[in-house]
């Protein structure tokens, strides 16, 4: 049984592997491969909440309005969000992701999706079936 969960694990270890690989990819097309995994948390927050504000996404974050702001900042010098002033206020600004930010942001996803490409094209049909199954008792 041993021997089993170590091959179990090796295998896992491979395909999370393959999937950082299909990451870096992105944040390398995106011209970002010093990107840290807390900015790439803020633009995955900022692309799920849409308009957000900086006071919004502080307590979203459970940080202070300055953290938040430094962070802002650094994705405008990235080019990956800007600001955009409310209409009814003009004291409130918006935050923006650009489609690079969006991109950033989506990257897990893409990724996932190139791993399962190169399943796809690895695996038989019968053998595709059989690994959803397998994946489905998985909890």
């Amino acid at each position: 049984m041993v021997d089993l969960q170590e091959q179990l694990f090796e295998e896992l270890a491979k395909l999370s592997r393959m999937r950082d690989e299909c990451s870096c990819s992105i944040f390398s097309e995106c011209g970002l491969s010093e990107i840290t995994v807390r900015q790439i948390a803020y633009l995955r927050t900022i692309d799920e909440q849409g308009d957000v504000t900086f006071t919004r996404l502080a307590e979203i974050t459970n940080t202070s309005k300055p953290t938040v702001t430094e962070m802002v900042n650094r994705f405008v010098r990235m080019e990956c969000a800007c600001r955009a002033p409310c209409p009814d206020d003009g004291r409130i600004s918006y935050i923006h992701l650009t489609e690079k930010g969006k991109q950033i942001a989506r990257a897990e996803k893409a990724a996932l999706r190139r791993l399962i490409e190169r399943m796809v094209e690895t695996l038989d049909q019968d053998e595709l079936d059989l690994l959803v199954e397998i994946l489905r008792k998985v909890r």
